[in-house]
């Protein structure tokens, strides 16, 4: 039920993307995108905290380095906006480390700098074992 759940939510964060993209269209820059996301989820009544800092855990200490994700949605998704040419393979592992530093499983990757927003979703899903 729990899977049922996030994939409706992911849903409509890729439709609210998707509205965000066909306004602004590419070419902005990733902090434009950010507040246009932030905007239409606070309009479709969707809970989230921006720029959610995030400690990374190491042995037994709690680092406070500067992570921040975008989005952390109704305490379950992470969304993290891009504005480049391509996304790249730290852009991947950033996400795939904020998923693991928070013990979600499910992550957005949304790159709006493309002629065609379907091109530039990445929706990441993986499990951490303790």
């Amino acid at each position: 039920m729990e899977n049922h759940k996030i994939n409706d939510l992911t849903g409509k964060i890729i439709g609210l993307a998707i509205k965000v993209h066909r306004k602004l269209g590419p070419g902005f820059l990733e902090s434009v995108y950010q507040a246009a996301m932030a905007y239409e989820l606070t309009k479709a009544g969707i809970a989230f905290e921006r720029e959610k800092a995030l400690p990374v855990i190491y042995g037994d200490v709690k680092l406070d380095v500067g992570f921040r994700c975008d989005f952390l949605i109704e305490d379950r998704v992470i969304l993290e906006c891009k504005a480049v040419n391509k996304i790249m393979p730290i852009d991947e592992a950033q996400l795939l480390n904020y998923l693991k530093i928070t013990k979600l499983t499910v992550g957005l990757l949304i790159n709006f700098n493309v002629l065609v927003l379907k091109n530039g979703i990445k929706r990441m899903a993986d499990h951490f074992p303790e």
